[in-house]
């Protein structure tokens, strides 16, 4: 089966792809572009959060990248369940110090690093005291969303893109996974379209099947519609829930990957209606190769 295929053909997942301008010129338009560079947004990787399906996807599959030659960063939220001491995280002090705006609220943005010895890669963090202090990562004891989950997201997404500026890295592709990277798509197309390091990139978003009841934050279009998103985005969102946050990631995405056996029909659906590029479920055994063809697919694709 082709890498690349409409969605009613297979399954479903998701991933972000940038290309640089200087890859780009005239005189390189008929040349095939290689994804040199990936940058992996991920909600949680073990050994830093719970060995869910997600986790462990994210911390085997950067490895296996870098594995094939590439260039790899890592990033996940800072959640207080995690050990500093234990894990070895420290501040980097240069890319920290920035504030970000969300609804009018000033937080600072304070990024930490650790290494994962055993796979030779660094994992970077996104932290916040006010809106990653809690023990729990996105949800409860009583499994109900905390009331802010739409600023941490918003929050994580732009700190993100922030520090990869500042890191002067600018990647090939980005892969998201996890709903709370959702927003990561509309963001690089709408509120970071004009910005030269993304003006070429491409979106990959994967899907799992980590679905939740409650929606994420009735203000949540306001908010994005502060950073720039428009009415005519907000439309799909018209409850922040978990099925319409991915269609939003589906809309704005150039390809979507199913990462996990069972996902929701209605989001497949969605996938091919929308007419993305679609790679179906890769058994655990064969995944990292198919994703690491599927990278230079999507970036040679129109």
């Amino acid at each position: 089966m082709h890498p690349l295929m409409n969605p009613h053909e297979a399954g479903i997942g998701f991933f972000i792809i940038f290309v640089p301008e200087f890859y780009v010129h005239s005189e390189f338009q008929n040349e095939r572009m290689d994804a040199k560079r990936v940058l992996f947004i991920t909600q949680e990787i073990t050994p830093y959060f719970s060995e869910s399906e997600v986790a462990v996807i994210c911390r085997d599959l950067p490895q296996g990248i870098q594995e094939q030659g590439r260039e790899i960063r890592t990033f996940m939220p800072k959640y207080g369940s995690i050990n500093e001491r234990r894990n070895q995280l420290h501040e980097v002090i240069r890319l920290s110090g920035m504030n970000l705006i969300i609804d009018d609220t000033d937080h600072p943005l304070i990024i930490k690093v650790a290494s994962i010895q055993s796979a030779r890669m660094q994992v970077y963090f996104i932290d916040n005291d006010d809106l990653f202090y809690r023990k729990a990562t996105v949800f409860d004891e009583n499994d109900e969303g905390f009331v802010n989950n739409d600023e941490r997201a918003i929050f994580y997404v732009r700190g993100v893109f922030e520090t990869i500026k500042k890191l002067r890295w600018i990647p090939d592709v980005i892969h998201c996974h996890g709903w709370l990277t959702a927003l990561a798509p509309l963001y690089l197309k709408r509120m970071y379209a004009d910005d030269p390091c993304f003006s070429r990139t491409k979106v990959i978003y994967s899907i799992y099947e980590n679905a939740f009841r409650c929606t994420i934050g009735k203000d949540m279009k306001k908010k994005l519609k502060q950073d720039g998103a428009t009415d005519n985005d907000m439309k799909i969102i018209e409850t922040p829930d978990f099925l319409s946050l991915t269609k939003l990631a589906i809309q704005f995405s150039d390809a979507v990957i199913q990462g996990a056996p069972e996902v929701d029909p209605e989001l497949v659906a969605h996938v091919s209606n929308a007419g993305k590029h679609f790679l179906p479920y890769q058994s655990p055994e064969d995944y990292i190769g198919v994703y690491n063809e599927f990278y230079d697919t999507v970036m040679n694709s129109k």
